[in-house]
């Protein structure tokens, strides 16, 4: 793989992180709307697990562009794929269990 192949590669990790990064804000800023209107109480707990989600995606995200920028082959980072995943489901298990 190129140098330039290496950047364009780190360049779509990055956005497609990004990508994800906001449709999370948009479905946390949704639940957010939706607690309001449920006047707080337990409807709070999806919102505060969507910004946690959040929040793990930008980071992980720059940990992965970050590493795919580095020269030589990018070690993969499972370990953080895998957090974010489980993050990922429990979060929406929390969210659809509170919207019941």
């Amino acid at each position: 793989m190129s140098r330039r192949d290496h950047g364009a590669q780190a360049e779509r990790t990055g956005l497609a992180w990004r990508r994800t990064a906001l449709a999370a804000t948009a479905c946390t800023l949704l639940l957010l709307h939706a607690a309001a209107r449920r006047d707080w109480g337990t409807a709070v707990v999806p919102v505060a697990f969507a910004g946690a989600m959040v929040i793990t995606f930008v980071v992980a995200g720059a940990i992965r562009e970050r590493a795919l920028r580095r020269p030589g082959t990018p070690k993969p980072l499972n370990r953080v794929l895998a957090v974010t995943a489980s993050a990922l489901v429990v979060a929406t298990a929390v969210a659809l269990i509170a919207v019941r």
